[in-house]
Formats: C-alpha cells, structure tokens, sequence
C-alpha cells in the first residue's frame, strides 16, 4: 500500500521529513477494522510529533513510521471481534497515538473509537473533524462537567484560541449546549470565521484580554478553555469565576502560579484526547458514542464542517506544505488532505 513515513524527526524545510513509501497492507483481528483512507486531515499534534518535539529531533527510526491522526474512509475487512461495522461503511476517527496513523492507503483501528461518518459530508469534509471534536467534546462534556444538552444554558465560556481546529468545532459545542461564547481571534479572517460558527462576542488575544472581556459586562465568566497555548495562563486565572474550571489542551513548562486558582476554588483539567485509547480506559466507546452523536448533529444541520483548505493528493509533498502551514499558526479552521 502507499504510505507517507517519515524515518527522521526533522523540521518539516527539510525535503526528506516526508517520504513517499510502499508498505505491507495490515490484517484486521479481534476488535480492529481496516479503513480504506479516503482522505485526512493535519493537527499541531502531527507537526510536534515529525518535529521530534520532546528530546527526538533528528532521531532515525529503524523503520518508515506513519503519523497522522484525523481520516475518513471505508471499512475494508474486519476483525473477529467487531460488532459495530461491516465492510463498505463510511467512517470518521481520530486515532491512537501508540499505533500507526493515518497517513496510509489502509490502517488498523480499534472499532471502539471509530464512528459513523456523517452522510451529509464528504471524506473531505469529515476528515476536518474527529481529533477536534473529540477534543473539544471531551473538555467541555467530560472535564468540565458542562451539559451537552443545554441544562447550564446561558453560562458563559471563553475560548481561547478560537479560530483553530479544536476552537472552531469547539464553538459550536459551546453554541449547541446553549453557552454564551466568547472566542478570541487576532485577524480580520479569524474574527469573521468565529463569528459565522457562532460566537457571541469576540476579544484579541493579542490584547488585554481582561479588560476586554470587563467591557463586555463580565467580571467573570463560567468556564475558560485554552485551546491554543498557555502563555494565557494568568488572564485564564483571572478571568474564572469562582468555583469555576478551566480546561486546557497544552503540556507546558511555563510556570502555572496556583495562589488565586487555590483561593477561587477553581479547577484545572486537562484534556488529551488519546488518554482512552493509549490506557485502554473502560469508557474507550464512548469516542464511538460521540462521533455518531456529533454525525446525526451535522447530519442535522445544526453543526458544520470546518475545514478551509483541501490539498489533493496525499503525498509526502503535500503533507509537507499543510505541516508548514500549520507551523505558521495562522491557519483557520482545518487544513485537509484527500486522495491518493
């Protein structure tokens, strides 16, 4: 099968970060279904892991490995122990960090974090969705304890971060749960793009983000969700009402002072959407559970994709240039990749 690998962890300016390779198709067993990629999608968690971020740059692998984590495809063959999928099926899935990912005609995948694809979208407008969904569904729903279905409506959130991946599908969540969203954004075409999914307000990111937040009326808000990267740490603190929680996606060695979230009373989650998967948790079907659930919404008309950018086909140089423009963190929304 046609696979990009990479066997170097290597900045993505380096024309060998990527190859273009021949691999053995896999075999489907007990709980795993093979998927036919139709096409993928790219998140920063791919950039960081080619890059070798965390003590593996320039490591040489002894074999090609294969990344990625966010595809759409077809069921192909089936394990002995499947009940959820047959072949011929149109599915969407994240992943799991510890096998092999996407970034190949075929890949394993155990069924229990695999969903139903919504009928309503393409492969490429499906491959734009499941890491962020489960990511940003996970954060408000599990971590939070935020009701999905809208018992906590008019509690406020603010979403840092809100142009990105997790940000854009995470809006609408927030929007679907009845919260007042507030998102922030720092250019022209990633203010209009949170505002067209759904935010109530927007701030600059790149300003005072508590005085902002202070002439909107708010002293406080309910819930902060940091989806890009804490350098926003304080502002989060500050901002967070009492008894209030703040969930973020980003490992980080930058201080965390505690002091005010201690006197608050406030929480700190975190939220690492392979933790199911990587622990084999009891819960892990219920990443199936919410991708289905998150497929009969769009199927409903009431989410929407996310992607804005569609490259075609899913080659090393391709792959190349969505890393690069990722790396330049000022994509909006997802940039996907379709075909080989």
């Amino acid at each position: 099968m046609k696979a990009v690998a990479l066997t170097q962890y290597l900045p993505v300016e380096k024309p060998d970060s990527f190859l273009d390779v021949d691999l053995p198709k896999p075999t489907p067993t007990g709980h795993d279904v093979l998927i036919s990629v139709q096409a993928i999608a790219v998140n920063p968690v791919d950039t960081k892991v080619r890059a070798g971020l965390g003590g593996k740059q320039g490591v040489v692998e002894d074999e090609p490995r294969v990344i990625g984590w966010d595809a759409s495809g077809i069921v192909d063959a089936v394990g002995d122990e499947v009940s959820l999928f047959k072949p011929g099926d149109d599915v969407w899935y994240a992943g799991d960090i510890t096998r092999a990912g996407c970034n190949s005609e075929f890949q394993i995948i155990d069924e229990r974090i695999v969903g139903h694809k919504p009928k309503s979208l393409s492969h490429a407008e499906a491959a734009a969705l499941p890491l962020t969904t489960i990511t940003a569904y996970e954060a408000f729903f599990d971590r939070l304890g935020i009701d999905r279905d809208g018992a906590d409506r008019g509690q406020s959130i603010l979403i840092i971060g809100g142009g990105g991946g997790v940000g854009s599908i995470g809006i609408q969540l927030a929007k679907h749960a009845g919260l007042v969203v507030i998102a922030t954004a720092s250019r022209p075409e990633t203010i209009e793009w949170v505002k067209e999914l759904g935010a109530d307000h927007v701030v600059n990111h790149r300003e005072d983000m508590v005085a902002q937040v202070r002439e909107l009326g708010m002293q406080h808000v309910d819930h902060v969700a940091i989806f890009n990267d804490m350098r926003h740490w304080e502002t989060a603190v500050e901002l967070i009402r009492p008894q209030g929680g703040i969930v973020t996606i980003d490992d980080t060695n930058l201080p965390m002072p505690m002091d005010t979230m201690k006197k608050k009373a406030a929480s700190l989650h975190w939220e690492f959407m392979f933790a199911r998967s990587m622990h084999q948790t009891p819960d892990m079907i219920e990443q199936h559970n919410l991708l289905t659930w998150v497929a009969a919404e769009i199927d409903a008309d009431r989410m929407r994709t996310t992607v804005s950018q569609v490259l075609s086909p899913i080659n090393a140089a391709n792959l190349r240039e969505a890393h690069r423009l990722i790396e330049t963190g000022k994509a909006k929304g997802k940039i996907v990749i379709e075909g080989f």
